[in-house]
């Protein structure tokens, strides 16, 4: 398994937690405003970080860190994620991870194991043809779906969360995400970040303003239990 990136402290990527984040190279999606470029489109290129060092800061750090992060990339792509996880787990840390749900099966295992205990899956668009043109690639509706009620029904915690990006889909699109995770426990609404993503068209292209991504949470709020805003800019 080789681990790529590793933010020492992050205050962001775990609601209330104080964690390192682990990145992992590749990704079966290609989302155009992805702002992970290298780890998706070159992740032979990325330097590795050794184990070691991971582990050396982890027991070191012990005392403020609530949890480990582990992002990519798309982690559940790698048949070495549970082991990696089995670690973290040994080291008596959280562990949270990041995922597109494209790989329901894994999830199942990962959960069934008891190696996350949280755990954040991205919503790209609508569960319908819109899903393809914003995750850059054709995707398995069926297999999102399921990841999506295996993660409900898990008995972990959990997030579903949709970057808000101004040309790829409308305000209502988000209402309808959120209508189909009806009481969900939480719906994050992410700004766009305009930097380093996978299509460059992309990093010329503003956010959308504080006072329209309320307007959007507003309307999601009704069908789940909480909404939060995230990554103002």
């Amino acid at each position: 398994m080789r681990i790529v990136g590793l933010a020492k402290t992050s205050l962001l990527d775990w609601d209330g937690n104080v964690t390192a984040v682990l990145y992992l190279p590749g990704c079966n999606f290609r989302c155009p405003v992805c702002h992970n470029r290298e780890l998706v489109l070159e992740p032979d290129r990325v330097d590795e970080v050794p184990w070691e060092e991971v582990e050396g800061f982890i027991n070191e750090n012990r005392e403020f860190l609530d949890g480990v992060v582990v992002s990519g990339g798309e982690p559940t792509i790698h048949k070495d994620l549970p082991e990696l996880l089995r670690k973290l787990k040994r080291l008596g840390v959280r562990v949270k991870l990041d995922t597109n749900g494209s790989r329901p099966d894994v999830i199942q295992a990962l959960i069934e194991e008891g190696l996350v205990d949280f755990i954040a899956m991205d919503l790209k668009a609508p569960l319908d043809s819109k899903y393809n043109g914003v995750a850059g690639v054709e995707v398995d509706l069926s297999a999102i779906k399921r990841s999506i009620e295996i993660v409900m029904s898990s008995g972990v915690d959990y997030e579903f969360r949709t970057t808000v990006v101004p040309v790829l889909l409308k305000d209502a699109d988000y209402e309808r995400i959120a209508a189909y995770i009806g009481t969900a426990k939480k719906y994050a609404l992410q700004h766009f970040r305009p930097k380093n993503t996978l299509d460059p068209n992309f990093s010329v292209l503003d956010p959308i303003p504080e006072e329209r991504m309320k307007a959007i949470a507003e309307k999601c709020k009704p069908y789940v239990r909480r909404v939060v805003i995230r990554g103002g800019i």
